[in-house]
């Protein structure tokens, strides 16, 4: 790694000499393969892990066995639910998973809970970041309950879809990703390749009219 990790982090960045050299030699730096279980509900909260590079999955099933999608967690940002439940020192609630292969540093609850103490910039780090994921979990709410399944459909594609606009993924993927069923998912994906905005074959879906998608997202004010 070229940069100390605590540089990739901007609300780190500042810590003092002191502070910074008790969360370096507190934390350790992990790697796990693309797949692996990184916490599901009822394991404890010992440690905060912030991404450096991959992306983590966090997603709940409900009773019913019905998977549903929370949030993801990218490189540069921390889990408000490893946050949440380390503050209250409760259990997990949800399952969260490596989607591609993860580097992450691990804080351990002891020096996670020194430094929240006596380090305000450090805990304006946890509660900044906090915060805002609290934030873009209240625009998931709104968007179940008030957006236009399209709309968030071509959003969702919008944000997976790789550097060639490809999005590997099935209509029951994408409709766990929504909370709705593989039929409104493919019936939707239809309607988008007569428009040509999509290709599709198994498993994947082709953006060939990114410029159609966005237009639908923007003109129903959600976000791309």
């Amino acid at each position: 790694m070229d940069e100390p990790w605590i540089d990739r982090f901007a609300g780190l960045a500042r810590l003092p000499k002191d502070i910074r050299e008790e969360l370096e030699a507190g934390s350790q730096i992990i790697s796990v393969p693309a797949g692996t279980q990184i916490f599901a509900p009822g394991h404890a909260a010992d440690k905060l892990l912030l991404l450096l590079d991959g992306t983590v999955k966090v997603h709940q099933n409900s009773d019913t066995g019905r998977e549903v999608f929370l949030y993801r967690v990218h490189a540069g940002e921390s889990c408000v639910l490893t946050t949440a439940s380390m503050l209250a020192y409760e259990d997990y609630s949800a399952e969260g998973t490596a989607e591609t292969d993860v580097t992450a540093v691990a804080i351990p609850r002891e020096t996670f809970d020194a430094l929240v103490a006596k380090s305000p910039i450090f805990r304006e780090f946890v509660f900044a970041a906090y915060s805002r994921r609290i934030t873009d979990l209240f625009t998931l709410i709104d968007d179940i309950v008030f957006q236009r399944m399209d709309v968030r459909l071509a959003s969702r594609l919008l944000e997976l879809a790789d550097e060639d606009g490809v999005v590997r993924a099935t209509h029951a993927m994408l409709g766990t990703e929504l909370g709705t069923a593989r039929e409104v998912v493919s019936r939707t994906l239809s309607e988008f390749q007569r428009r040509g905005w999509v290709e599709q074959s198994r498993g994947e879906v082709r953006l060939v009219g990114k410029e159609g998608l966005a237009r639908l997202v923007k003109s129903s004010g959600g976000q791309g």
